[in-house]
């Protein structure tokens, strides 16, 4: 037995090495890390517990003399992050270039099928090709029971997509599906059809990193969540991110103890936003002095950059915080902006994660380009969003709330359950017919007007009273959402 225990030593060491130094030496030059060595930088220092370590591709479709390596290409498994369960599977892109064959897909699939079934996070280091090509159509059925069980964990626990290489063709809808997606600058890509393709369909010529890179997808598709410098910030965010997230849907999110007074005045806010409707300002700043610490994480932070999403906390409670950005094209609603609070929103509830929404909005952009680009059936995506939303919600008015934009960001009419207004609010139909926050409150549009030094503790006195809020769902199959 001890001689058997020595030869399974040999063969675990060399599954988790490999056989090909070259390939380590081709990887490492482009500057990154190996798959277990990002494992060993996400993941609590030893808590990875490695499944599938032997796990082969079938003989069907490769040579007599191709290489079927132990793993094939993927390692599943695991760990923990700040104590805290979660799975990971991480592609190894010396194994075929990273692409995923049906033993890849297999392992994957068993390690979504776990994560749903015990309620724990999922995460996904992407570094592949795509589809084996010579696995055919097992390599594509691979994808497509892939995406199904994204789907099916959706809104159950929490799925994060890491993407620190290429990643194209049909493995761009897994983390398309997945609640947030990271990506390092200078080194992920996603695009459908490479740079060649395009050339050869189209005749334009463009780079992987204009076609896919991490800046495109962080400025201009809003598929990025985030975007970080390097592979050390992005497994920090990573687990920056966790730290405001439930593992479940059927838990609440981690409290973490503040050492911030929940009373505290917010004297500040008294100058750092204007009366005057018309002058710019950060509402960043308004977050920041709001909620715990001065401490949050903003997602799509460069996308859509008219309205701010972010994870923060309150008294030691993680809440969703959405607010109109007056520094950027004076925070009117478009289709980007709403469709990014619109994502930002579905994912907080489903997560219940309280939702806080500070409005100074001058109404919906104007213009053929919106109109003809669906600002009517995109903007109703922020609307259903809310409306179907039963976390604790609270809106608080800042400046100005115009036109349809006011009910959008979560309106008492739609749902809201306490609205508050500061003194400087103004609210109406049009720019022109203001009503001043006193009107509103006494017919019931907003429950308070409150002086804005007091925002913080009003916030979180009302937070605390809705914590234990239950809402009944009406009994249908699904609703039909504007898409």
């Amino acid at each position: 037995m001890a001689d058997l225990a020595d030869e399974l030593s040999v063969r675990r060491s060399a599954a988790h090495f490999g056989h090909d130094p070259e390939a380590d030496a081709h990887h490492l030059a482009q500057g990154k890390l190996l798959a277990r060595q990002r494992i060993d930088k996400l993941l609590d220092q030893g808590t990875f517990t490695e499944l599938g370590t032997f796990a082969e591709h079938p003989a069907a479709g490769l040579g007599p003399a191709d290489p079927r390596p132990e793993g094939d290409g993927v390692i599943t498994g695991w760990g923990e992050i700040d104590g805290r369960k979660v799975f990971v599977f991480a592609h190894d892109a010396r194994v075929r270039g990273g692409a995923l064959g049906a033993t890849f897909a297999a392992k994957i699939h068993q390690l979504l099928d776990f994560a749903d079934s015990v309620g724990t996070p999922v995460i996904g280091l992407n570094d592949g090709g795509g589809a084996r090509i010579q696995e055919g159509l097992d390599a594509l059925a691979g994808f497509g029971k892939l995406f199904a069980r994204n789907v099916r964990a959706s809104g159950v626990v929490p799925q994060i997509s890491v993407v620190l290489g290429s990643c194209a063709g049909g493995a761009v809808y897994s983390p398309a599906l997945t609640d947030f997606t990271f990506m390092v600058e200078g080194m992920a890509t996603m695009f459908i059809t490479g740079p060649d393709v395009v050339h050869a369909v189209t005749g334009e010529k463009v780079t992987p990193e204009e076609l896919g890179g991490a800046y495109t997808h962080g400025t201009r598709t809003g598929v990025a969540s985030f975007v970080t410098p390097d592979e050390e910030s992005c497994f920090s965010g990573v687990r920056e991110l966790l730290s405001y997230l439930p593992s479940n849907n059927a838990e609440p999110p981690p409290h973490r103890r503040p050492l911030d007074a929940p009373d505290r005045r917010c004297e500040e806010l008294l100058r750092l936003v204007p009366v005057d409707d018309r002058t710019p300002y950060d509402i960043r700043t308004v977050i920041d002095h709001v909620v715990d610490d001065g401490d949050y994480l903003e997602v799509q932070e460069n996308w859509a950059t008219n309205i701010v999403c972010v994870l923060a906390r309150l008294d030691g409670h993680p809440v969703g915080v959405v607010g109109n950005q007056p520094a950027a094209m004076a925070g009117v609603l478009d289709i980007d902006s709403a469709e990014k609070a619109a994502r930002f929103v579905r994912t907080c509830d489903a997560f219940n994660i309280p939702l806080v929404t500070l409005v100074d909005v001058p109404g919906f952009m104007p213009g053929t380009d919106q109109e003809h680009n669906a600002i009517i059936r995109r903007g109703a995506k922020l609307l259903y969003a809310y409306c179907e939303a039963t976390v604790p919600r609270v809106q608080v008015v800042l400046r100005k709330a115009f036109g349809a934009a006011y009910i959008v960001m979560d309106s008492k009419s739609i749902g809201a359950d306490l609205s508050f207004a500061w003194p400087s609010n103004r609210m109406a139909v049009t720019a022109e017919q203001v009503t001043n926050p006193f009107a509103a409150a006494r017919h019931g549009h907003v429950d308070d007007v409150i002086d804005p030094a007091d925002t913080r503790r009003t916030l979180i006195k009302s937070l605390d009273m809705l914590r234990t809020k239950r809402v009944r769902e009406p009994l249908r199959k699904h609703g039909n959402e504007p898409l």
